[in-house]
């Protein structure tokens, strides 16, 4: 039966007939109806009615259940019964103990410490350098479940930054067992600059830049810039330099920072910029593709201070003035030194007010002296490459304090170790070689350029 208020489908269908017959055979003047109906009007809204009923017209129902409840003592039983772990970390110190580090980590085990104290690989976190990383997982009751140390490797053979991971766990039979394996060293890239104002550390310090990563700056730079007498204030940088992670954790030990993969310097304006390239046993180089490294290193150490220069002086001992032919480098007793190019050990020993004594000769009539030393570490004869340690500070002879005091000879006269340095030959880059280098230092460009940017923000990390 049909409704006599809602006119049917067929109905409509009749009624519109008409007009869609117009629109067929006259689509265009259709059209300009339209557009004459706009603009006469101005804006017209069009609206359609939905065809939907209206939610609130729809029927509403109540739907109630009953939910019981577990009984609370049997799950109150089931977490009593659940083994609780928890997880505590430390860092090793000098003074440790195997008891000492296992009460801070809050190990209460005595037969879990006593395999450790036999144990020779379990021995090994308080053996060493302190600083290793250790990850302790325990019972609520203190009983050890497992345990790792990640700490640093000075095996770098295989030309990757890696890390040593000492496991402590039980086997299927629940019997203690030690691992101890080499991993890489996860990398990540950061940028940062700063703004000279009154010394290169104080600069990277307040742009949060690790010392580590100072020290390489200034390395890199040795040879371009004196940073004892030429540094100028309102001097800028930029670097972009690895930070590394141990199976994602932060490392500890060299401030958590890696190598330094681009830098830039600009001193009394004149720009100087190195990038890292090469895999493992790489260089630095210029981004035209000249080697930052030559021949000689400017210093013996790693950055330190300088005492008293190749110059005039009033000495120290014989209260006089005199021309002082070398440099002192004043640094903790036991800071490593180093030679500052290849050659052959030509003495080691004792020599009268300058104590022991290393003596190196390099190629031609190239000779460099190192005096004072706590320790000497090579012997006469023994061939030696720039880098190789010598022995550590000291202050045996004259000395009145601990210090390196460092000649450099050429046909047995005394030369400024620096103008040496800055003037000896450098190494060429493989032509080979130059299209991957022009690449890389194209991308160390715009990241250089983009560390500029970020002068007086934190330091940003590139993902």
């Amino acid at each position: 039966m049909k409704s006599s208020g809602t006119p049917s489908l067929s109905a409509l269908q009749r009624a519109l007939a008409p007009a869609a017959q117009f629109i067929h055979s006259h689509p265009r003047g259709f059209s300009a109806a339209i557009l004459a109906l706009l603009a006469g009007t101005g804006v017209t809204a069009f609206g359609i009615a939905p065809m939907a009923p209206d939610a609130a017209d729809l029927p509403k129902r109540l739907v109630v259940q009953t939910v019981t409840p577990e009984a609370l003592a049997p799950q109150l039983e089931a977490l009593a019964d659940a083994e609780l772990q928890l997880n505590r970390s430390d860092i090793t110190r000098p003074s440790d103990t195997l008891d000492s580090l296992m009460q801070r980590l809050g190990v209460a085990d005595a037969a879990a410490v006593q395999w450790l104290r036999l144990d020779p690989i379990g021995r090994k976190l308080v053996e060493g350098r302190p600083g290793k990383m250790i990850t302790a997982s325990l019972s609520g009751s203190g009983r050890l479940a497992s345990l790792v140390a990640r700490f640093a490797t000075d095996d770098d053979s295989q030309g990757q930054a890696r890390f040593s991971r000492l496991t402590i766990e039980r086997d299927a039979q629940g019997r203690w067992q030690s691992h101890l394996e080499q991993a890489p060293l996860e990398s990540t890239q950061r940028l940062a600059s700063g703004t000279i104002r009154s010394s290169l550390f104080a600069a990277t310090d307040e742009s949060n830049i690790p010392d580590a990563v100072a020290t390489q700056i200034a390395e890199l730079f040795s040879t371009d810039i004196d940073f004892r007498r030429e540094l100028r204030k309102g001097d800028t940088f930029s670097v972009v330099y690895e930070h590394l992670t141990a199976d994602g954790e932060p490392i500890t030990w060299n401030q958590g920072s890696g190598r330094v993969l681009a830098a830039e310097f600009i001193n009394d304006g004149h720009p100087h910029q190195a990038v890292w390239f090469g895999e493992g046993k790489g260089g630095y180089f210029d981004l035209n593709g000249e080697s930052k490294r030559r021949s000689f290193l400017a210093s013996p150490m790693e950055f330190s201070r300088v005492t008293s220069g190749f110059s005039m002086r009033f000495h120290p001992i014989q209260k006089i003035w005199k021309a002082h032919l070398g440099v002192d480098y004043g640094a903790p007793m036991g800071t490593p030194i180093r030679s500052v190019g290849d050659g052959t050990v030509e003495f080691a020993g004792q020599q009268n007010g300058y104590g022991n004594v290393v003596q190196i000769h390099h190629a031609g009539d190239r000779t460099t002296l190192y005096a004072h030393m706590s320790r000497i570490d090579v012997r006469k004869g023994q061939h030696v490459s720039q880098g190789d340690r010598l022995g550590a500070v000291g202050m045996t002879g004259w000395a009145t304090g601990p210090h390196l005091h460092f000649e450099f000879k050429v046909g047995g006269l005394q030369k400024d170790p620096l103008e040496i340095a800055k003037s000896s030959e450098t190494i060429k880059l493989d032509p080979s070689q130059r299209a991957r280098f022009t690449a890389l230092a194209q991308a160390a460009k715009i990241q250089l350029t983009v560390a500029n940017d970020t002068r007086g923000q934190q330091t940003a990390r590139v993902e």
